[in-house]
């Protein structure tokens, strides 16, 4: 009997349906160790040796894999083709004592690699057996060292400063950053006046003032009302005349097919999905064997689907959606792995509304998005024929833009907004009636707070983190009340956030500068390459650091905030007092940790009656994880809540 492990009990399943009764299939659940929770676990004067542990959770699934290997006559690690995947692939040799049982049997234990679960990749794999990358081993060791080294050193330093429960990390305090910065510039951000000039002309259409006598209109050129109300004045009693009208074709590229972030960002914009879910649903597609990895940087495309592709697209649409040459795409993000596959589905010819009644509606609503995408990137370009006409009045000159879809090539399966305005049949020095001249004032806007999609965005572009990294950083900094995700999905730094933020700008530059963050990112990769050891890496990060730290714990003044409340402890009398903590200011005894009365700040009332129970209040609440939602003041006898506002006070303002 051959044992295969993988990572969870689903991908088990699928995996076993290709495979014969010579094959056992066991999963490992996940990670079989890692570093204890109760301390470092890490030997800063030993080269930074790892000190692992099996948790108490793994321990039983750990025994029964044990028993499974002694009776095998072959062990198959079949763990994701990732550095995460070849690390546990590692782990469950080192806990499973195989390279003792390599040197006794021979080379009966095997690494097998594939990008996704089907029956040929499975079968394919299981003909090309490999060994354990060690350099990828060692790439995902690094990280995960140097973030416990971070964390664990760097908390404390927190707690004594500001306050207890909190915590920092090396990819999150950038993110962090990032929306923190951001929202310092909304609060900096002036708005500036300006207006622009539209003319309704006979034929009912539209044209913009874009010139006047030589000189091209620009944003801020028309500053006030006045002005505007004078262009517009003169051009209504001028008469218009066309002086030219020019139409042609242009051609809209299909967009690639998905990577990692991409797949994050659009799931986000188009169907309302976090990070978190995203992943979640994407991980059940791929080990239900629908999709290929969802953790990737590469845009390529295997031949195999790019045959797939074109047989269904000739079949089901014809051959004028037929493209000659299979469309490939280049990688542009920084560190891609370029022997990966971008995310596509396994069969092109499962189309969504053949799984509609098989798979849960936000798995099926993923997939959809996924095979739409992938089938679009091998679709013809689509074609606008987009007319421009220019109109003088006088010593202006205005513009209308039309524009019509002449072929709709990609959009027939990934639809995109394209707004079609078609201008009537218009002949050059062709008299127009102007009917209407209205100037518009419009103000500058700050610029746009992050949504989950957006910072994913930059977060790519800098070269921070990974694609494995992205959704649990945006929801490691939510749930640690750094982050809170506004009622427009938009992400807004909390106080504790903020204040975090600022000391760690002010003494720690180096954690929370993006280039740097992003040159670590760069040497783990060389690590994955084999081009760099992950010792000396460790060593000329934490050394300069630790020393840093250590002179910061000297001069850097407290910022706990303790305020008497003026009233008295009801379980020992003693002054209350507001302090600081994870998610915010709390009220706590001043005797602690004699006594350990808390209570919260009562929240500013919204004037609003819970629509369950009628007698209570709606007030802001947070959640254990850090979010805040909307519920009933007299809970728990009321256990009223929303993440939003109830309907009947949509309008009501509620003050962040």
């Amino acid at each position: 009997m051959k044992l295969v492990i993988v990572e969870s009990p689903t991908k088990a399943r699928t995996i076993s349906k290709f495979l014969g009764k010579n094959f056992h299939v066991e999963s490992s659940f996940g990670h079989v160790r890692d570093l204890p929770k109760s301390k470092l676990g890490v030997d800063v004067e030993n080269n930074f040796e790892p000190q692992y542990i099996i948790p108490v959770k793994a321990r039983k699934n750990l025994n029964l894999l044990k028993k499974e290997a002694k009776k095998a006559e072959q062990i198959i690690l079949a763990t994701d083709e990732d550095r995460e995947g070849e690390a546990i692939a590692w782990h469950l040799a080192q806990a499973l004592d195989l390279g003792a049982r390599d040197k006794e049997q021979g080379a009966n234990v095997e690494r097998i690699v594939f990008h996704e679960i089907t029956e040929k990749a499975i079968k394919d794999a299981l003909a090309h057996p490999r060994e354990i990358d060690i350099d990828l081993v060692n790439a995902q060791q690094a990280r995960r060292i140097l973030d416990r080294l971070v964390g664990y050193k760097l908390s404390p330093f927190l707690w004594q400063k500001v306050a207890r429960g909190l915590s920092a990390g090396r990819v999150q305090s950038v993110a962090v950053r990032l929306i923190a910065d951001r929202e310092e510039e909304i609060e900096k951000f002036v708005k500036q006046e300006y207006w622009s000039i539209t003319a309704s002309l006979g034929g009912g259409f539209d044209a913009k003032l874009i010139k006047i006598g030589e000189k091209t209109l620009e944003k801020f050129d028309i500053k006030n009302e006045e002005d505007a109300q004078k262009i517009a004045e003169e051009i209504s009693k001028n008469q218009c005349v066309v002086k030219s009208v020019e139409t042609k074709k242009e051609k809209k590229n299909p967009p690639p097919p998905f990577i990692t972030s991409t797949l994050q960002q659009t799931a986000s914009q188009r169907i309302g999905f976090s990070a978190k879910q995203t992943m979640m649903f994407a991980q059940r597609l791929y080990e239900e064997g629908l999709i290929t990895y969802m953790r990737t940087d590469s845009l390529n495309l295997s031949e195999d689907a790019l045959a797939q592709a074109k047989n269904f697209i000739k079949e089901n649409f014809g051959e004028k959606y037929s493209i000659p040459e299979p469309r490939k795409f280049k990688t542009k993000s920084k560190g891609a792995q370029e022997a990966h596959e971008a995310i596509r589905p396994t069969d092109t010819s499962q189309t969504p509304e053949s799984l509609k009644n098989k798979l849960e509606e936000k798995e099926w609503r993923l997939y959809n998005l996924v095979w739409r995408r992938f089938l679009a990137s091998q679709l013809p370009e689509a074609e606008v024929e987009a007319t421009k006409a220019d109109i003088a009045s006088g010593n202006y000159l205005l513009r209308a833009n039309g524009a019509r879809l002449a072929f709709d090539g990609f959009l027939k399966v990934y639809p995109l907004q394209i707004s079609e305005n078609i201008l009537p049949e218009l002949r050059e020095n062709e008299e127009l009636k102007t009917e209407k001249v209205l100037p518009e004032q419009h103000f500058t806007e700050p610029p746009a707070r992050y949504s989950e999609a957006t910072l994913i965005k930059i977060l790519e572009k800098h070269g921070i983190g990974r694609p494995s990294t992205y959704a649990p950083t945006i929801s490691t900094i939510q749930e640690r009340g750094y982050v809170e995700k506004l009622e427009d999905k938009k992400l807004h730094p909390t106080e504790t956030g903020k204040i975090v933020n600022k000391i760690l700008v002010e003494n720690f530059p180096e954690i929370v500068d993006i280039e740097f963050t992003a040159k670590i990112e760069e040497e783990f990769d060389e690590i994955a390459e084999g081009k760099k050891e992950w010792v000396p890496t460790i060593k000329n990060f934490y050394e300069p650091f630790a020393k840093h730290l250590e002179e910061k714990y000297e001069t850097v003044k407290s910022q706990k905030t303790e305020e008497k409340t003026g009233e008295q402890c009801p379980e020992c009398g003693k002054d209350l007092l507001i302090k600081r903590g994870r998610f915010g200011k709390f009220i706590a005894c001043s005797g602690f940790p004699d006594c350990k009365f808390t209570k919260k700040i009562p929240e500013t009332p919204l004037n609003i009656k819970c629509p369950k129970c009628v007698e209570g209040d709606v007030i802001r609440r947070r959640s254990k994880k850090g979010r805040w939602f909307f519920g009933c003041s007299r809970y728990p006898n009321c256990d009223f809540i929303s993440w939003t506002l109830p309907e009947t006070q949509k309008n009501a303002t509620v003050e962040k």
